[in-house]
């Protein structure tokens, strides 16, 4: 394939904008097309469920790259473009608006979309879901009206909204259908911790007990009905109950997907010349004794690791992605830093008392440090990458131990040469 064949890429958030970034910071020359289908520059998404609700993160603070960026790094950026097709023998995309653009390279980074709530009354007014910036601006836009709040859903997106709406002053409960908060995630004692912040932090609870409907009063939402015969009266409804990865345009073209799009470690699907990156991608990872052989991986750190190594496959370098999983999230003054994947049967240690909010949850698998979750304590988290990505094997009594110093434990890599 000619170098001159231009790169396409589908969707302009983290992942696809990274990609472009990374592809001119390594080389690439030929021309770069960046499709987005909102019609805002690629921002930070993050934030849409702290800072922009809160009011402390500005919309014009959320931009990804500087506005002279895309010119100047000769990237065509193409916003409120939709692409509702994909002809692999052509390598050519079909758009909404009838053109067509022929592609060289073509990476898909369509991310996710919000699950949707299937019970009655789930369309009223006062119903909202957290995914785009116009997302966040209607319902921060809803905020004023609104004193009571029902966030459905108990995963990372929901509890902190939860804890947004809260230290805005409305009042806030949270539904979660699972018997305790961010089970796929959490063990039971990390869980019980998380639901005892909230609760001390004046945020309702409402565990075990799924949805029956929304009820509505003039067409706007006034209560949710638990499955148990319980109402919470609410005037604000904001949903986190999971996305579903958008996979539709791969699976119409006949490429491999199963819970996203299956790529390897550097983005490569089943169809030549085709990538995927971001929330849609369910990519191979790193040999972990214990561990996933894939997983599609929801977080911005993902996005801009898959994105680099796609980049390297660009320019024909190939470096596949083996960086430490980890991401973050904020609820109330608490920082939640994950690293690694931690698996059912993994041996537990805990650094620190639960009560002080500042601590660390090391996972050991084998005698290995396989993955870390720490709150308040972002040194820690740091070097916890560090003997995740070395397998560091620890005894738990010195794990344990607020005197050991970890920092011993880490080998530093030797000079290249």
């Amino acid at each position: 394939m000619a170098r001159s064949e231009p790169l396409l890429i589908v969707g302009a958030s983290h992942a696809g904008t990274q990609l472009a970034a990374a592809a001119r910071e390594q080389g690439f020359d030929a021309p770069i097309v960046l499709l987005g289908d909102e019609p805002h520059t690629p921002y930070q998404r993050p934030p849409l469920s702290k800072g922009v609700l809160t009011g402390k993160t500005e919309v014009d603070q959320l931009a990804l790259r500087g506005p002279d960026f895309y010119r100047e790094q000769g990237i065509d950026l193409r916003l409120g473009v939709r692409v509702t097709g994909l002809d692999l023998s052509t390598r050519r995309l079909r758009l909404a608006d009838g053109g067509q653009l022929d592609f060289g390279w073509l990476a898909l980074a369509t991310g996710a979309r919000c699950r949707p709530l299937p019970v009655p009354g789930a369309d009223l007014q006062g119903v909202h879901i957290l995914r785009t910036l116009d997302d966040a601006q209607a319902v921060v836009a809803a905020l004023g009206a609104s004193q009571r709040a029902c966030v459905i859903g108990g995963g990372f997106i929901g509890l902190e909204v939860a804890a947004a709406l809260s230290s805005v002053g409305a009042s806030v409960t949270v539904v979660e259908s699972q018997p305790r908060l961010l089970a796929r995630t959490f063990p039971a004692a990390m869980s019980d911790y998380v639901a005892d912040a909230h609760r001390r932090r004046g945020v309702a609870l409402a565990l075990g007990c799924g949805v029956r409907a929304l009820h509505g009063h003039q067409g706007r939402v006034v209560a949710v009905e638990l499955v148990d015969g319980r109402r919470i009266d609410c005037d604000l409804v904001v949903l986190g109950i999971g996305v579903q990865p958008n996979s539709e345009l791969a699976e119409q073209a006949g490429i491999a997907c199963d819970n996203g799009i299956l790529v390897d470690a550097l983005g490569r699907s089943s169809a030549p010349n085709v990538l995927a990156i971001g929330d849609v991608a369910n990519m191979a990872l790193a040999a972990v004794p214990g561990g996933p052989q894939r997983a599609r991986l929801e977080s911005i750190q993902a996005a801009n690791d898959g994105a680099r190594a796609a980049a390297t496959l660009l320019v024909g370098r190939p470096q596949p992605l083996d960086a430490v999983p980890w991401f973050w999230s904020e609820q109330h003054e608490l920082k939640f830093q994950m690293a690694g994947l931690p698996a059912p049967g993994d041996q537990t240690v805990l650094r620190g008392e639960l009560a002080s909010d500042k601590f660390t949850l090391f996972y050991l698998r084998e005698g290995a440090v396989r993955a870390a979750h720490t709150v308040n304590r972002p040194a820690e988290h740091m070097l916890a990458r560090k003997l995740i990505a070395q397998g560091a094997r620890i005894a738990p009594e010195l794990l344990a131990d607020p005197s050991v110093d970890l920092k011993s434990f880490f080998t530093p890599p030797r000079p290249a040469g």
